[in-house]
């Protein structure tokens, strides 16, 4: 019976462990097959694809947490089944009574904490990679509104414009009449507030995500490392409209955006916008 118990402790042990290993694989790579660059796409349940140097160090964190959360579930596991199989009723009819013992506690004690220093160091380090700006290239005001953006270039004569949903453009929920347009390759602070209540400036593709409060003026950045659209949406409860509020930017080579900004200097000149601005140009 012993033997029968020990041989059906080992199966299911190896049946939990191929289970776990194939669902954490899958969590750290299955994802992205879904992903497309820069917006949600269907079934998609990973991080999106990364587009700036601050995203790839989030993915990095994310993995690196999703081997070690299936590492120790692994281990948990077989002490579970080992203590399940080895130390039941029948397999030990005459348990033991033997109580603290020093090196185990000891080392669920340091092991912990070895862990969590593990965890706690390039978290922190990617945590000042988001919150130290680096000199910019460009700056962009974004102002929160209920409920649409308004974006505003201080270093490229000083026009703004607004940003909001367009019914009748793709992807649904996330296209915008005006985009923001921004150079690849380039350091983009981005200067966030609000106009009226608390919103937040949310780009999952460049790991950015910082609150919009009125009076107060904050700052982050992204530097965009591949050309083409990406979207965001205000991820803070803002009011009715607060799902219909999308964010888009459009990251152009340095050519198209001197071109962009030149247009947008005459569009923007008798504070119209309701023009499309756009580095592909109007659309019908």
């Amino acid at each position: 019976m012993r033997m029968s118990m020990s041989r059906v402790g080992r199966q299911l042990l190896g049946l939990a462990t191929i289970a776990l290993v194939a669902t954490g694989i899958t969590l750290v790579t299955g994802g992205t097959a879904f992903a497309e660059l820069g917006q949600p796409a269907p079934w998609e349940w990973h991080l999106q694809g990364s587009g700036s140097p601050v995203m790839d160090n989030i993915v990095s964190f994310h993995n690196f947490l999703s081997y070690l959360i299936i590492a120790i579930t692994l281990f948990v596991l077989a002490l579970l089944v080992i203590v399940v199989v080895k130390f039941n009723a029948r397999a030990n009819p005459v348990p033991s009574r033997t109580t603290h013992n020093t090196l185990i506690e000891v080392v669920w004690t340091l092991v912990p904490v070895l862990i969590l220093v593990g965890i706690a160091v390039p978290s922190f380090r990617l945590l000042f990679l988001e919150l130290d700006v680096p000199k910019a290239d460009l700056t962009i005001k974004a102002t929160g509104k209920q409920w649409y953006w308004s974006y505003a270039y201080p270093d490229n004569g000083k026009f703004e414009f607004d940003s909001l949903m367009a019914q009748d453009k793709q992807p649904r929920l996330l296209g915008v009449d005006n985009e923001m347009v921004v150079p690849v390759n380039k350091v983009i602070r981005v200067q966030v507030t609000g106009a009226d209540v608390i919103h937040a400036f949310a780009l999952p593709a460049f790991g950015v995500k910082i609150d919009a409060i009125p009076g107060r003026l904050n700052e982050t950045w992204f530097k965009a490392t591949k050309t083409g659209m990406f979207y965001g949406q205000c991820s803070e409860l803002c009011g009715k409209d607060h799902a219909f509020m999308p964010i888009a930017i459009r990251v152009v080579n340095d050519q198209e955006f001197a071109s962009w900004v030149e247009s947008a200097k005459k569009k923007y000149a008798s504070g119209d916008t309701s023009t499309f601005a756009s580095a592909a140009g109007p659309t019908q």
